[in-house]
């Protein structure tokens, strides 16, 4: 008898439907074919188990399986149960006559049970796309998958439930997620709060007007001097995602099986990889490509604690991710694309030692050694970042100091304003969001200079020997700022305070 069920299987961020056909002959022998990987060619010992300890068993004839369509690399231990219950169906053990109306994924333990898939939320995209009636799946995953609207999602804890299912025994019910009240939950209660950060009042006002226009940006400071705590509380007042960035976000994330039991991202990613890291680990790849940490910081933020410290190769890699907010992997008989529009957030010591310029500390670097710590960090990567600040450490007074700082609630409602002003800005077009997006031709239309902002500009750049890079971040830093004063012009003050934020510009950094 031939029988058809159907799987799924995730490219990129996309899913492609896989068509299961099963026919059981007459002789003996089972025969996979339709490009299977090696997890796939096993999954006979684990479907013969399973069987045979719920009561079933593999059937004593020729078992030929056809994954179509056939020139498509399939892989991983998801198709066990759409095999297991194709292979039911088609030696006459249960009867399922609507089998072909559900999409069914799952790996097997030898006793039946269920373990999670990777991909739960793109295959629930697609299979609603089809025209599915249902999707299968183990219980772990099925909260990703209920976001999809218009799907039954059933999650199943071993292959008996299924079973059941279908020969209309069980009690099995679809599960459904209130999308709307599971993204807005929590909102207002993030986990690192900028209320907890003592003093750094300039740090914050640089991290806002980072926040409001998407601008990367480079802390540097001695060790102990707030850095990463100051960087880990940057998601906590970025604007909300929209729906659509949450479902983007949480599609990465279920790709690469992250996601561990919860439906709908709302919080937007940190991401802070070690610097120990591969290229393949931090841009994404692989001989079947997963997303790597720049697409997992998708909408969110992405922070390099020590940046001289990172590989240079693994630093040049992100160059062009950077600029075109996506990273392509490209194979023989396949490309894949991820997103990865993130913030980037970098913090370094000012020198080897850490402590450059500090009178308190006896330890010094030499001018060589500075030169060859800071030569690490590539020109190219820094015309990237927008805005480069020194970090100095906090005094003992403010440390002590009982009171309670502004909370990352009462910050966000002015990124999120100053970003509503960009939204309507850039309306017409279609890649552009907000102000770090800009590119020479929008920097000259939103960011026109009066006379007295112009010649202060000019007298910046010649008395701080600011590089020719530096004059189209300053016009984007100081288009943001206008954007936190409401205010329609750039006006002097605003370029005032964006020349603040070029240090690595200046010569005696990296001259």
């Amino acid at each position: 008898m031939l029988v058809k069920v159907f799987g799924s299987a995730v490219f990129g961020v996309e899913a492609t439907t896989i068509t299961v056909e099963v026919n059981i002959d007459k002789g003996i022998g089972y025969h996979l074919v339709g490009l299977p990987d090696n997890a796939i060619k096993e999954s006979s010992y684990r479907i013969a188990s399973a069987l045979k300890n719920n009561g079933y068993s593999m059937p004593g004839k020729k078992i030929t399986i056809n994954m179509a369509p056939a020139d498509l690399r399939k892989e991983g231990s998801a198709y066990d149960l759409t095999l297991t219950i194709g292979i039911l169906v088609a030696s006459q053990q249960i009867e399922a006559k609507d089998v072909d109306k559900y999409i069914i994924m799952g790996e097997l333990s030898l006793d039946g049970s269920l373990q999670p898939i990777r991909g739960a939320l793109p295959i629930a995209v697609k299979a609603k796309e089809e025209g599915f009636k249902g999707f299968f799946l183990p219980k772990q995953n099925v909260k990703e998958a209920a976001i999809v609207a218009g799907l039954d999602v059933y999650g199943v804890e071993n292959v008996q439930e299924v079973i059941d299912f279908f020969e209309g025994k069980g009690n099995l019910e679809p599960t459904t997620i209130d999308t709307r009240a599971e993204f807005y939950k929590d909102l207002d209660f993030p986990e690192f709060d900028f209320s907890d950060v003592k003093g750094q009042e300039s740090i914050k006002r640089c991290m806002e007007i980072a926040a409001a226009g998407g601008h990367n940006i480079i802390l540097i400071g001695p060790p102990g001097a707030g850095k990463t705590m100051l960087a880990k509380r940057l998601p906590s007042i970025l604007p909300p995602m929209t729906l659509r960035e949450a479902l983007e976000t949480t599609k990465i994330h279920s790709v690469a099986g992250k996601l561990k039991e919860v439906g709908l991202m709302n919080q937007r990613p940190f991401r802070s990889p070690h610097h120990t890291i591969s290229n393949v680990a931090l841009v994404g790849g692989g001989s079947y490509p997963q997303p790597g940490e720049i697409s997992m910081a998708h909408n969110g933020v992405l922070f390099l604690d020590e940046l001289p410290e990172f590989k240079r190769d693994v630093l040049e890699v992100m160059r062009q991710p950077l600029e075109d907010r996506e990273v392509t992997i490209s194979r023989a008989k396949f490309t894949v694309t991820y997103p990865s529009s993130f913030m980037l957030v970098a913090s370094m010591n000012p020198s080897p030692s850490g402590f450059f310029n500090d009178p308190d500390s006896p330890q010094t670097s030499s001018p060589h050694e500075m030169q060859r710590y800071l030569s690490k960090i590539s020109g190219p990567l820094l015309d990237r970042i927008d805005i480069h600040i020194e970090v100095t450490p906090v005094p003992f007074e403010k440390l002590s100091d009982d009171r309670k700082a502004e909370s990352s609630v009462d910050i966000r409602k002015r990124v999120t304003a100053a970003r509503e002003i960009q939204s309507e800005r850039f309306e017409q077009m279609e890649n552009i969001h907000y102000n770090a997006q800009m590119n020479t031709k929008h920097i000259r239309e939103y960011c026109a200079l009066d006379d007295v902002s112009k010649q202060l500009l000019k007298t910046a750049m010649e008395r701080l020997n600011l590089s020719a890079r530096a004059y189209d971040r300053i016009l984007k830093v100081a288009r943001t700022i206008a954007d936190l004063d409401a205010a329609p012009t750039v006006v002097s003050s605003h370029i005032a305070e964006a020349i603040q934020y070029r240090s690595l510009d200046r010569d005696g950094w990296l001259g």
